[in-house]
């Protein structure tokens, strides 16, 4: 998952916001073309837009080292700009109180 640069998106009657972007490969010949499936989140990790973009040459490269070039394509493909690395929220931890001994 991404960061995204903020994006308005109509979503049940109100306008939101969305700032993250998933993207899975559900589909890759591993030859010329590849299926990927995206979502774009809220910051509450509600999905507010989602579908499929299909990669073709000469986008598509069997010579990919990270997925960071198929999340560039995507960001362009669906008007985009990254922002970095979504790094979900560190649930609290709770406070230990010492139980009072006498």
């Amino acid at each position: 998952m991404k960061t995204i640069q903020p994006i308005n998106i109509w979503n049940n009657g109100a306008d939101e916001s969305a700032t993250i972007l998933n993207l899975t490969c559900i589909n890759d010949n591993m030859f010329n073309s590849a299926i990927f499936y995206f979502q774009l989140f809220s910051d509450s990790l509600i999905v507010l837009s989602n579908g499929n973009l299909t990669m073709n040459l000469p986008d598509y490269t069997t010579d990919w080292t990270t997925n960071d070039a198929a999340y560039n394509w995507a960001a362009i493909q669906l008007g985009l700009t990254i922002t970095g690395e979504y790094v979900p929220p560190v649930p609290p931890v709770p406070e230990i109180i010492d139980p009072v001994t006498e």
